[in-house]
């Protein structure tokens, strides 16, 4: 995630599947976020954190979401 407020997609992925350069579920899993890598300790339960994360922080006044049925797009604030 950056500071600057470029739209980016959520890109939500299985942890089996790659994730697209650019996305939130591409910064949850970089080794340069604050946790060092994956955001979740067990396999299996460490994908999709592009899905759940988002709404949260439109939630918290951090960002804003698109609400279309598919590849929505969110922005920093």
């Amino acid at each position: 995630m950056t500071d600057d407020p470029i739209s980016s997609g959520s890109g939500a992925a299985d942890e089996n599947k790659p994730a697209k350069d650019g996305t939130v579920e591409a910064w949850g899993r970089s080794p340069d976020n604050p946790v060092g890598g994956w955001y979740g300790l067990r396999k299996g339960y460490r994908g999709r954190f592009g899905m759940y994360v988002p709404p949260l922080m439109e939630h918290l006044g951090l960002a804003t979401l698109e609400h279309n049925k598919r590849n929505n797009r969110m922005k920093s604030i």
